[in-house]
């Protein structure tokens, strides 16, 4: 059984995306790119951008399930805060379409492809590119990364069904 898995690796100044298809053993490009917004722009403005942006991306691939890059805080604090507002517009379009979410951390990532867990940019993008089997190295890194954590889930997870994985979310507000 065939699955559209859309991959996202999350920032707010480029958001990788890759939709592949994957029977678990093998898999297929079917599209990868970046969404960006404009850098002088307000935060509430960048967020908004990245939030219209990829509803046209979920729109337009169509995904079955949705595999995310978990938040992995390292030096840089105000980076890991912007990323972790995209990561929140990420988990919300999602929600929005109705489609379970995934998440493997980096080193997860890279054990999977590599067999290492602090492999580098160059031998991931080799590794996705081998997986792949794409003719180049995909182009620029976050869409190799979004690539990358979308095989790691069409390679890692026993798929759901949606029933299984929606919950049933009957809270009420009460006034």
């Amino acid at each position: 059984m065939l699955n559209r898995i859309l991959g996202i690796d999350p920032g707010i100044g480029r958001c990788g995306f890759g939709l592949i298809e994957s029977n678990g053993a093998n898999a297929k490009a079917l599209d990868f790119g970046v969404v960006t917004t404009v850098v002088d722009a307000p935060l509430p403005a960048r967020l908004k951008e990245l939030y219209d942006s990829l509803m046209e991306v979920f729109k337009e691939t169509k995904p079955e399930m949705i595999a995310v890059e978990k938040l992995f805080f390292s030096k840089n604090i105000t980076t890991g805060i912007a990323v972790a507002e995209a990561r929140g517009i990420v988990l919300l379009v999602a929600e929005q379409n109705g489609l379970p979410v995934y998440e493997y951390t980096p080193n997860e990532i890279k054990k999977c492809l590599t067999g290492y867990g602090s492999a580098t940019k160059t031998q991931m993008s080799e590794m996705v590119r081998v997986n792949l089997g794409l003719e180049k190295k995909p182009k620029p890194d976050d869409a190799a990364d979004a690539l990358a954590v979308a095989i790691v889930c069409g390679l890692s997870y026993k798929f759901k069904t949606k029933e299984e994985y929606r919950f049933s979310n009957t809270r009420k507000v009460s006034k």
